[in-house]
């Protein structure tokens, strides 16, 4: 499929102009400057991380780092002061790349693939064909070992092994780790690198700012010759900095050595928790230096999706098969699991009731006169008398034709 297919088929705007790919997203993204950021519905969290890092900067460099270049050492107080600010923007930048670029999603399918077989399974009558059913899994071989690949309803694709559905985004991400709620963007081939180094450069900024916490407060008690404790009293800025920062290096530096040892095995979050493959072959391990050098040093792939392009449209109908086509959830509960939605049962005889209320409904108004159906809908009670379990011949044939254009638009 080429890159804007997961907008294809969509009508063309105002004039005949065909839309952007990013105005005609069906995903839950948040875009701006035209398509060249890409966030998650969620990335006013952006603002919350922002915040927590930029505050307590704000508060060291005017209350410590400048007391330290006043009050005792100018060589020492000033690179200090500058160290913190250009750390402070390089972790907001990596903050950015991380939120504001595609994570590796794979762009939706138009149409279903085409099916490889028929479903045996399926009702049919004595010259009606068997409906077509996609596989649910596939296997594929990596590496040697033996990996399912599923289908996803919603992208109408089987994902690539490690792909999964963001239930957040509403994508299929390449290499995807988790959604995380704190830089509002799902985690996945194309960002998890800048993810693990913002974590890891906010684990030293903590520790840098910790430290020269404490190396002020030593100051202070060296030089009025007094305990530690009422040194700290005369700085609550860096008591409250220094308590602050111990609290945040827990979690990030706890998340630091917990994605150390996902890169250093080759795994993702989602693999780790979901799988285990502590109990199970790892197809992706290639020992622990190349592992790691693939996740940081190798070249990022581009994106598949050209957001700022318009959306290209189909030139030609592709053609559909003519005795139906069901997908991988058809007679079983629907609802894809990884979407977060509930399961609904397939009642088929109250959907048959249903249609039967229907074509006894439009028979009524389509009556003429003479008690007669007019030419418009000829049909239509041989339908109803069908879906009710009628014997006619006529009606079972109506009925599957039915079954057999419904299936068609179902797995669209």
């Amino acid at each position: 499929m080429n890159e804007a297919s997961a907008s294809a088929g969509v009508g063309t705007g105002s004039g005949g102009e065909v839309p952007l790919v990013y105005k005609a997203w069906k995903g839950n993204n948040v875009f701006l400057l035209k398509g060249r950021f890409i966030f998650g519905p969620d990335a006013r969290s952006l603002f919350v991380t922002m915040f927590l890092i930029v505050a307590p900067v704000s508060i060291f460099c005017p209350l410590v780092a400048k007391e330290l270049m006043d009050k005792f050492s100018y060589g020492l107080g000033l690179p200090v002061m500058i160290a913190a600010v250009l750390f402070t923007a390089y972790d907001l930048s990596l903050l950015l790349l991380t939120s504001g670029r595609d994570p590796g999603i794979i762009p939706r399918n138009a149409h279903p693939p085409e099916p490889e077989g028929f479903d045996d399974n399926a009702e049919v009558g004595a010259n009606q064909t068997p409906p077509v059913r996609l596989p649910r899994v596939k296997d594929v071989v990596v590496n040697g070992i033996t990996v399912k690949i599923k289908y996803c309803d919603t992208c109408m694709l089987y994902r690539p092994p490690r792909c999964s559905h963001c239930s957040i985004c509403n994508n299929c991400v390449e290499r995807f780790d988790h959604h995380c709620p704190w830089v509002g963007q799902c985690i996945g081939l194309r960002n998890y690198r800048f993810f693990y180094m913002f974590v890891f450069s906010t684990t030293l900024l903590c520790l840098y700012v910790f430290g020269f916490c404490w190396v002020f407060v030593v100051k202070i008690r060296n030089a009025e010759q007094i305990t530690i404790w009422k040194a700290m009293t005369k700085t609550p800025a860096s008591v409250a900095l220094i308590i602050y920062t111990f609290i945040a290096v827990w979690f990030v530096g706890g998340l630091s050595v917990f994605h150390l040892y996902l890169m250093s095995t080759n795994q993702t979050t989602y693999e780790n928790f979901r799988y285990r493959y502590d109990q199970r072959a790892n197809p992706y391990n290639r020992g622990i230096m190349v592992n790691i050098k693939q996740i940081l040093f190798t070249t990022i792939p581009p994106s598949k999706n050209n957001f700022c392009g318009r959306v290209q449209q189909e030139h030609g109908l592709r053609p559909r098969p003519t005795n139906g086509f069901m997908s991988p959830n058809m007679g079983r509960a629907v609802g894809d699991i990884e979407m977060g939605r509930k399961p609904v049962a397939w009642d088929e005889p109250r959907m048959a009731a249903e249609i039967g209320d229907l074509g006894a409904g439009l028979s009524n108004l389509l009556e003429d006169k003479d008690g007669r159906f007019r030419s418009a809908s000829p049909d239509l009670s041989r339908d109803a008398l069908a879906v009710g379990g009628g014997l006619e011949e006529e009606g079972s044939s109506a009925m599957n034709a039915g079954r057999s254009s419904w299936g068609v638009e179902a797995g669209r």
